[in-house]
C-alpha cells in the first residue's frame, strides 16, 4: 500500500477541551491488521459528549474521536479481509482509547471489522451504527430472558427515549419482531413518526412520573427497553409486570439508580444491562447480520439524515439536548 499522506481528522488533545480538526498522517492511526478508508460515520450520544468535551469519553491523548465507521479496506494483513472489502466498525473502543472514525482513514483490529451485511450500504450501516446495534442487543436481551412476543401475547413493551437514535431503532425492531410497542418520549409531536416506525401507542414522558410512594407501582407494561436511565429507569422497574425484563442501555437521565430490591425479588423482574462495546467477534457479526435482515436499508431515509463531518460541532449540542430525531450520519469527506 502506498503511503496515505496527510488527511483531516477531528482530534482531542486534552481532557475538557473540545477536539479540533487537524491535518494528520499515519502516525495518528492505531494498531490493527485492517486499514479502512472511511466514507461515513455517525453522531452518537457518546460522540456528542466527546465533541463537546462534556464527559471523559476519550481516555488517552491525542486521539481521533468517532465510535462508528463504514468504508473500504485499503490494506489488510488479516486473511479474513481483502483490499476493496466494504466493512463497518462499531464499538471495541474506537474513539475512546483507540483512534477513531472522524478521519479519512482508520486502522483497527480485524476482530472489530464486520463485512457490510447484504442489503446494507455504507449510509444504511451508519444510520444504524452503535444505536442500531444497541437496540438489537436490547431486543436479544428480552428474548434471552423469555420476553418473546409469543409469551407476552400482545402485552405491551415500553421503549423510553423513543424518538432518539437507540429508541427509534428499538421501536422499529420490536415492531418487526411482532411485539406490541408503547413509545415514551418527551417530544409527543413525534407521535406520527414513532407510529410509522411501529409503535402501537405513543405516550409523553410525564406518564412515567412516579405513581404512589411504595417500592412497587401499578403494572403498566410486560417488559421494557430503557434508553434514559436515572429516575426513569427506577420507575420503569417499579411498574414492570412479574417476570418481565428491562433491558437498560442509556444514562442520559442520570447514572444513579434509586431503587429497591422489591421489583427483583417480589416480581422477579430482570434488569439486563446492554453493552455494545466489548462484544465477542462472533456475537458482533451475528447481530449485524440480523440487523441487515430486519432493517435491510437501515431505515436511512426515515430515521437518519446525512450531514457533513465539518458540521459536527454545531450538531453535537442538539443531540445532547434531545432535539434530534433519530440519527445523524456524517459524510467524512465533507
Amino acid at each position: 500500500m502506498a503511503g496515505l499522506g496527510r488527511f483531516r481528522a477531528l482530534v482531542a488533545t486534552e481532557q475538557g477541551v473540545p477536539p479540533a480538526f487537524a491535518e494528520v498522517g499515519e502516525e495518528s492511526l492505531g494498531e490493527g491488521e485492517v486499514t479502512v478508508e472511511v466514507a461515513y460515520s455517525s453522531l452518537n450520544y457518546k460522540d456528542a459528549l466527546a465533541t463537546t468535551a462534556t464527559a471523559p469519553v476519550v481516555r488517552r491523548f491525542p486521539l481521533t474521536i468517532g465510535i462508528d465507521l463504514a468504508g473500504s479496506v485499503v490494506a489488510s494483513s488479516d486473511p479474513g479481509f481483502s483490499v476493496g472489502d466494504e466493512v463497518l466498525v462499531a464499538g471495541g473502543g474506537l474513539g475512546e482509547d483507540h483512534p477513531g472514525a472522524y478521519a479519512r482513514y482508520a486502522r483497527v483490529p480485524a476482530e472489530w471489522c464486520v463485512r457490510l451485511p447484504e442489503g446494507l450500504g455504507a449510509v444504511g450501516a451508519m444510520a444504524l451504527g452503535t444505536a442500531g446495534l444497541t437496540a438489537m442487543l436490547c431486543c436479544a436481551a428480552l428474548e434471552r430472558n423469555g420476553a418473546t412476543p409469543e409469551r407476552l401475547g400482545g402485552e405491551p413493551v415500553l421503549v423510553t427515549g423513543a424518538a432518539g437514535g437507540v429508541g427509534s431503532y428499538a421501536v422499529a425492531l420490536l415492531g418487526r419482531l411482532g411485539y406490541t410497542v408503547v413509545a415514551s418520549t418527551g417530544r409527543v409531536e413525534e407521535a406520527a413518526y414513532l407510529s410509522a416506525l411501529g409503535a402501537a401507542r405513543v405516550v409523553g414522558r410525564e406518564e412515567l412520573a412516579p405513581v404512589g410512594r411504595g417500592p412497587l407501582g401499578p403494572v403498566s407494561f410486560a417488559s421494557a427497553i430503557d434508553v434514559v436511565g436515572g429516575a426513569t429507569l427506577a420507575e420503569v422497574l417499579r411498574r414492570t409486570a412479574p417476570n418481565g425484563t428491562v433491558a437498560a442501555c442509556g444514562l442520559a437521565g442520570g447514572s444513579q439508580l434509586e431503587s429497591t430490591v422489591y421489583p427483583f425479588i417480589l416480581r422477579g423482574v430482570v434488569l439486563a444491562g446492554v453493552n455494545s462495546v466489548t462484544l465477542h467477534a462472533e456475537e458482533r457479526r451475528a447481530t449485524w447480520s440480523r440487523l441487515g435482515a430486519l432493517l435491510p436499508d437501515g431505515l436511512a431515509g426515515t430515521v437518519a439524515r446525512v450531514e457533513a463531518l465539518s458540521e459536527v460541532a454545531s450538531l453535537a449540542p442538539e443531540v445532547l439536548a434531545g432535539r434530534v430525531r433519530g440519527r445523524v450520519v456524517l459524510d467524512v469527506a465533507r
